[in-house]
């Protein structure tokens, strides 16, 4: 004997089976609020005996032309987001600026890996399949496809950190430039003159190893760029020679490659007394390097870095502190308010708002004289 299959409910039919409006029954799992405990319990408990699983969420983002969640675009693999810490505190200000709007997040990593004939169209399958109601992109390059993938969704977008140049988005993020000179100041005010940068990377295209100040000045993704060139300048009006200071790069923001550039920076330069480093994660490279080689933070070696996540702080280490969290909760909000115009069709600003938060310098304890002063 085949039994037949049982038709499961719908909205209408649980509202005829209870004889409410089909409204009251969307109420119970949409604004619950809006019905007392005893309603609400008797339309769910008739709906799971009906087989209706509550309403299509495809259905009710046509409906309120609201899908309900935020992307963020990262041009890094997805496990960046919780791996490195400046990331996580972005997203949790990112988090705490959505709570109780009935938001989630979205992450849409595009980080390297694909083929440079097969990036344009990856980007825009990627981005164009991702369904939300707005964009925050999260440093990147200007040129980068995913950018303008997600630019043609013609969706709310703001930009966080990078590309800052672009006047028609809204951005939130620092000055950079400034930003890292405290901690440049800070080096050549205890009388350090032979001293070594570290950086990520400066380029969509990967480059390891020493880079050339030319090259520096014409990279595209300008945060590195920017804290490069702000501590390049105090060193010049000490009167070092910029020219002279060596920089290193790496494209992976990882454990690894830190202490490999941390290596092949003081492997080449074993004069250095002093290393600026454009992030926390690059200072802990030095840090494990160093101590991998008997060398002493700050006796033989000083550091600073470029974040202030927790651990860099509880750690001691000298280190500019930009408010990460802030940023995530700024761009979270922002974004929020423009999905809310876009819905209602309210007329965008004039000008697009621009956000600079404030940073400052921890002087730490990894910052002493040059060795034998």
């Amino acid at each position: 004997m085949v039994k037949r299959r049982q038709h499961r409910g719908t909205l209408a039919s649980v509202a005829a089976e209870l004889g409410v409006s089909r409204t009251t029954v969307s109420n119970a799992y949409n604004r619950p609020e809006q019905l007392s405990a005893a309603l609400r319990e008797k339309i769910l408990v008739a709906a799971d005996r009906m087989g209706y699983p509550g309403p299509n969420p495809t259905a009710r983002s046509l409906r309120t032309r609201r899908v309900g969640s935020l992307g963020v675009l990262l041009t890094e693999h997805l496990s960046y987001a919780f791996e490195d810490l400046a990331s996580v505190d972005f997203l949790a200000g990112m988090a705490e600026a959505s709570s109780g709007s009935g938001t989630a997040l979205t992450l849409i990593p595009a980080g390297p890996g694909a083929s440079p004939g097969d990036e344009e169209r990856d980007a825009l399958r990627q981005v164009n399949q991702t369904p939300v109601d707005g964009f925050v992109v999260y440093s990147v390059a200007e040129g980068d496809p995913h950018l303008a993938a997600v630019r043609g969704r013609r969706l709310p977008v703001v930009i966080c950190d990078q590309p800052a140049d672009i006047t028609e988005l809204p951005f939130v993020g620092i000055d950079d430039y400034a930003a890292i000179q405290p901690a440049a100041r800070a080096l050549v005010a205890v009388g350090h003159r032979r001293i070594g940068i570290l950086s990520i990377r400066m380029h969509r295209v990967r480059a390891d190893g020493h880079v050339s100040h030319d090259n520096i000045r014409d990279a595209s993704l300008h945060v590195q760029r920017s804290r490069v060139l702000g501590a390049l300048a105090v060193f010049g009006e000490a009167g070092l020679d910029p020219d002279g200071i060596p920089v290193v790069t790496r494209h992976i923001n990882d454990r690894v490659n830190s202490i490999e550039a941390a290596r092949e920076l003081l492997s080449r330069h074993p004069d250095l007394t002093a290393v600026l480093c454009t992030t926390d994660s690059m200072a802990f490279g030095v840090l494990d390097y160093a101590r991998g080689r008997g060398l002493s933070v700050p006796a033989d070696l000083s550091v600073t870095g470029f974040d202030g996540v927790h651990v860099a702080l509880a750690q001691g280490l000298s280190t500019v502190v930009q408010p990460n969290k802030a940023k995530g909760a700024a761009a979270g909000r922002l974004l929020l308010e423009l999905v809310d115009d876009h819905i209602n069709d309210r007329p965008a600003a004039a000008t697009a708002p621009r956000t600079i938060l404030p940073t400052h310098f921890h002087e730490g304890e990894t910052v002493a004289p040059p060795p034998g002063t």
